[in-house]
């Protein structure tokens, strides 16, 4: 599922069209939207996926952040829903034959997309990265420079996106923009990798000194012969 939050990429492409001023009241195909749109869909269900995969096992970590870090996922994943809902209403204004009047409308929708955006796939990841990535980092689940490319990403993610809030932009801002993304990028797609090739470490998972991550998990735990605990 974390492989599978990369399938947006192209929406970058894919929306140009209808954030551009005239789209509204031009011609052409719709598909690249409803398609990006499609894509995003994915990524929001793919984003909720991770967390609930994932909470079963670090829960035995710290059950608190286990659950910040489902909670942070599926406060993302509705962000990103409620964003494609917007560029898709444009899409039905201008299928409905919406005029000239309606363009301020069309603006107003792909500029509250962008700002959805800059929560939901910029300001939220970090926290994302911080509370996945200290639970990583504890538990030695995976290796732990997996989850230090994690803080890095959110500490650089984070500097960037405030600094576009505060008005930064310009050609510049385009390339400090890629800057920015790839630490947090590399260590997502870095660490879906490792768990579809190896794997939590058997070895951190018997480590976990709490109940069994969930009913018939082959990870007992230090204390689940001995009943566990309750809480």
């Amino acid at each position: 599922m974390y492989l599978l939050t990369f399938v947006s990429i192209p929406t970058l492409a894919l929306y140009g069209p209808v954030k551009e001023a005239g789209f509204l009241t031009g011609t052409g195909s719709d598909t690249g939207v409803f398609l990006g749109g499609a894509l995003e869909l994915i990524v929001g269900l793919a984003c909720i996926g991770t967390a609930i995969a994932l909470y079963p096992v670090v829960r035995r970590q710290s059950e608190t952040r286990a659950m910040g870090f489902v909670g942070a996922r599926i406060l993302e994943g509705t962000l990103i829903f409620v964003g494609v809902a917007s560029l898709w209403t444009i899409v039905s204004l201008r299928q409905d034959g919406a005029g000239a009047d309606a363009a301020l409308m069309g603006q107003t929708l792909a500029t509250f997309y962008d700002r959805v955006f800059l929560v939901s796939q910029g300001f939220i990841p970090t926290l994302n990265a911080l509370l996945l990535g200290s639970l990583l980092f504890q538990s030695r689940l995976v290796p732990r420079g997996l989850p230090v490319l994690g803080f890095v990403g959110a500490a650089t993610l984070l500097t960037y996106n405030t600094a576009t809030l505060l008005g930064f932009s310009g050609d510049l801002a385009e390339v400090l923009a890629l800057v920015a993304v790839l630490p947090i990028a590399t260590w997502e797609f870095s660490l879906g990798v490792y768990l579809v090739v190896k794997g939590f470490r058997p070895d951190a998972v018997a480590r976990l000194d709490t109940v069994p991550a969930a009913p018939g998990s082959p990870w007992p735990g230090l204390h689940a012969a001995e009943g566990g605990r309750t809480s």
